[in-house]
């Protein structure tokens, strides 16, 4: 690794962007591929003294408009782009891109692999948009099992079902402020917060401490009504081609009671096998 990365980064893909592919009229033979310094100052629209020195390394802070500009002339794919802004420090001044509601069918498949084990689907604000048998019968108590957070505050089952509640309602609150953090006016998430803080005191008080954390490895706690005591551990998997998506798996450790009682409930529930996806 170099000392100057964001130097390096903007050279190497500067030399494989071609005249052609930037759209630029030039004449006789170059001696090297790629674009000049100048010509991508140019396409960016900043002062090519400046890009030289970005490249030089003695420039290291540039705004995001800048880099968002030099991701435009270099053509740089989201994954490169999101790279670019890493390197420089800096973080992106651009409207979140929203949260696909929909779950592709192979993510739904991955998750129909998994018959021993519940896994499911969640965006930011806790919606559940997809789960596989076990889920469905781990969340059987609750009568609208859609979303994390109005299960924990408006549902009775919700108190029964999470052996360590106020954990559980901490924890999910501070779950909700990670998202309000990537967009806090998104108005799914504020109809969520006013439905929560109409119907439950105790999300108001949690929801005015600004706690934030995503999710953590401790273990879950859970009563269910048919099986009894349950304690999983969990992962927690961010979907790369659905940004904003997470898939949750939990685990009961093999030869334990709680493997025992995680079969009980998958084969009492085996004859209702279906996936269950919300819809967009």
């Amino acid at each position: 690794m170099g000392v100057n990365e964001l130097g390096e980064f903007l050279r190497a893909r500067r030399a494989q962007r071609s005249p052609e592919d930037a759209g630029l009229l030039y004449s006789g033979r170059r001696k090297v591929a790629g674009l000049r310094r100048e010509e991508v100052a140019v396409l960016a629209g900043v002062n090519a003294d400046y890009y030289t020195r970005l490249e030089q390394g003695r420039e290291t802070r540039p705004s995001a408009q800048v880099l968002e500009a030099l991701g435009r002339a270099l053509d740089l794919g989201q994954d490169a782009l999101e790279h670019l802004y890493r390197l420089a420090g800096t973080t992106p001044e651009r409207a979140p891109a929203p949260v696909p509601q929909t779950v592709s069918p192979e993510l739904r498949q991955l998750m129909d692999g998994y018959p021993h084990t519940p896994a499911f689907v969640l965006n930011r604000t806790l919606d559940v948009l997809a789960t596989n048998t076990l889920a469905d019968a781990l969340f059987s108590p609750f009568r609208a099992p859609d979303n994390l957070a109005r299960m924990t505050f408006l549902d009775p089952a919700g108190r029964q079902f999470y052996a360590r509640w106020d954990w559980t309602a901490q924890a999910t609150v501070a779950n909700l402020r990670v998202a309000a953090g990537f967009d806090p006016h998104d108005p799914v998430l504020r109809h969520l917060v006013a439905e929560l803080s109409e119907g439950s005191e105790q999300f108001r008080t949690l929801w005015e401490t600004h706690q934030v954390r995503g999710k953590s490895r401790e273990p879950k706690q859970l009563v269910h009504p048919e099986v009894g005591p349950l304690t999983l551990t969990y992962q927690a998997f961010d979907v790369r081609s659905a940004p904003g998506q997470q898939l949750i798996i939990y685990h009961a450790e093999p030869g334990t009671p709680n493997a025992d009682a995680l079969a009980l409930l998958g084969s009492l529930h085996a004859p209702a096998h279906h996936s269950r996806t919300a819809e967009g």
